[in-house]
């Protein structure tokens, strides 16, 4: 077995633990949800539930990302394969970002103010 072909099955491994991630939280996200509506009647049970969803989606992105950089740089490294890669991870980072704002309902940098701790002193 050679160097590349290694590397090309340790991608299908972690590609293949990037959508076990996506299944898996999404079938335990959509059984908490119906626990939730069942069980204890919670009233914000939709909420939870989105906000599960995101989660396991940007766990999911992160480790497909971490595949397809690792396909890009040690299995395929053309320049076209580096400009793909390029525009996936821009996306997903967007996507990501979108995720983030989504779950919290605010900015990244909106989130000192609700912390419970005292935000970062200027130097």
């Amino acid at each position: 077995m050679t160097y590349s072909e290694f590397f090309s099955h340790v991608v299908d491994v972690v590609e293949g633990v990037g959508a076990a991630i996506l299944v898996i939280g999404g079938l335990g996200a959509f059984a908490r949800f119906a626990l939730e509506v069942a069980v204890r009647r919670d009233q914000d049970a939709y909420g939870h539930l989105r906000k599960n969803l995101g989660r396991v989606i940007l766990l999911g992105l992160e480790v497909l990302i971490i595949a397809d950089i690792i396909r890009t740089i040690v299995v395929d490294s053309t320049l076209e394969n580096v400009a793909v890669l390029g525009t996936i991870v821009l996306i997903r980072v967007v996507l990501s970002f979108s995720l983030e704002v989504e779950i919290d309902g605010m900015w990244p940098w909106n989130q000192w103010r609700v912390a419970p701790h005292k935000p970062p002193s200027e130097s």
